[in-house]
């Protein structure tokens, strides 16, 4: 197109925070092949990270990595500034430290000038600073527009019944999101203020396959036009052998696994991991657990699993510490159900790979996407009672609801690979329509200023 005969150059800022990077990290990969020079911007502990990850997908990459410095604090040293290494603690303290490098940020802004600014969530600053400078600048929403509507709408009309009914919350899920919107006029300005200062477009990890109606209501609520930029499911999660893992899934029967993963930054209390580990046992199933513990924590996965356990399920299940490929896992056809959080990179990946969901969320939007899954007919709930934990009986009986059970199981797959259809279809559709709006508003902003 005309448009983009001229090479854009990007800033983008996102939060320190591994569920919001790599999703900026696969945009601006998408980006840098439609002639947009990416400028990426974060701390040391995450851009060593971001460095692997470009140097693994063998693909030139117009991207350069940018360096942001927090404050430096002996309470809150480099290792720290990131969430994924941050004890839990000291996040209050990261976010503190965050807000004040508007200072590193803007230095930044002013060596780079780029033609347009990409923020997140947490730094409606930046965009007020882009402005200033003449920069315009466009926000990123990474979590999905049926939670964001949601949101937007009980920030909007309160205790109102939100117009997709399938989409609610809990009341011990609530009492979260009180947290998270405790003052409305703070709330206003820390997040939906991000609606309100992008430039013209809302960029936000989507798809109309999957969440058509809800993108068409958080568009009338924001007032913004609402670009969806697909699902941005990486291919190469790292650069470490996974051989083992692979090795072993591979001699396991088609759809006869399910892979257990509750996020980077999420951990289960020990009566969680031994409510999960009991309900493993329980079913008679193949089964992948990432299991992840807090930085800082002594304890080991002998000491947080029942006596015996893993000498019992040894010809079944692998336990795996630390890391796994999720992605590599959940194209893999020995897999058959993903237990998840339902963080909403899960959520979009274990669609994308044709794989039914079993929801068991945590925190977040994750009980918004779990209801989502559900209602797509791509998974089903781990029942919880009122303070919000699960049973053994519940967590054996939802994952023999997907990989045991021939009908509900083949049902839910047949769903989750027709919904994988249309999130591929429009993938190379999304990137090309986030381009061109990216290109389009540059140049009216730079007519603008001339006139």
């Amino acid at each position: 197109m005309e448009i983009q005969q001229t090479s854009l150059r990007i800033l983008m800022f996102p939060w320190l925070a591994h569920g919001h990077i790599f999703p900026y990290l696969e945009l601006a990969k998408k980006l840098s092949q439609e002639n947009i020079n990416i400028y990426f911007c974060s701390t040391a502990s995450n851009l060593s990270s971001i460095s692997k990850s470009i140097e693994n997908n063998f693909c030139d990459y117009s991207i350069q990595l940018v360096e942001l410095h927090l404050p430096s604090w002996p309470e809150l040293p480099p290792i720290y500034h990131t969430t994924k290494n941050v004890p839990p603690d000291l996040l209050p303290k990261l976010h503190q430290a965050f807000q004040l490098s508007s200072s590193s940020f803007a230095e930044i802004i002013e060596t780079i000038k780029p033609d347009l600014l990409i923020y997140d969530f947490f730094q409606p600053w930046a965009a007020t600073l882009a402005s200033s400078l003449g920069i315009p600048a466009v926000f990123f929403a990474t979590s999905g527009a049926a939670a964001f509507s949601f949101y937007h709408h009980y920030y909007t009309y309160g205790n109102a019944i939100f117009p997709h009914k399938e989409i609610y919350l809990r009341d011990y899920e609530k009492e979260n999101l009180e947290v998270l919107l405790k003052i409305k006029d703070a709330s206003d300005d820390f997040a939906f203020g991000n609606f309100k200062r992008s430039r013209e477009v809302v960029l936000i990890k989507s798809c109309r396959g999957i969440e058509g109606k809800y993108l068409d209501l958080l568009a009338v609520l924001c007032q913004k036009k609402l670009v969806p930029v697909g699902p941005l499911v990486a291919q190469n999660d790292s650069e470490e052998d996974y051989s083992e893992i692979m090795q072993w899934l591979s001699k396991k029967n088609q759809f006869s696994t399910v892979f257990i993963s509750f996020g980077s930054e999420n951990y289960l209390s020990n009566e969680q991991i031994e409510e999960m580990a009991q309900g493993l046992e329980l079913c008679d199933v193949n089964f992948i657990w990432v299991l992840r513990f807090p930085v800082g924590a002594t304890i080991g996965i002998k000491e947080a699993l029942p006596e015996g356990f893993l000498e019992r399920v040894q010809e079944r299940g692998m336990i795996v510490q630390g890391w796994a490929p999720q992605a590599k896992i959940l194209a893999h056809p020995s897999t058959g159900g993903f237990l998840s959080h339902c963080g909403w990179s899960s959520i979009m990946e274990s669609i994308y790979f044709g794989v039914p969901i079993i929801t068991m969320p945590l925190r977040y939007d994750q009980p918004l996407n779990a209801r989502l899954v559900v209602y797509a007919g791509v998974g089903v709930e781990v029942p919880k009672d009122d303070n919000g934990q699960f049973k053994k009986e519940d967590v054996a009986k939802a994952i023999n609801n997907v990989v045991v059970e021939k009908k509900t199981g083949e049902g839910m797959r047949l769903k989750a690979k027709e919904l994988s259809k249309k999130m591929k279809e429009e993938e190379e559709v999304d990137i090309n329509e986030t381009s061109d709006q990216l290109f389009q508003l540059c140049i009216k902003y730079k007519q603008k200023q001339c006139q």
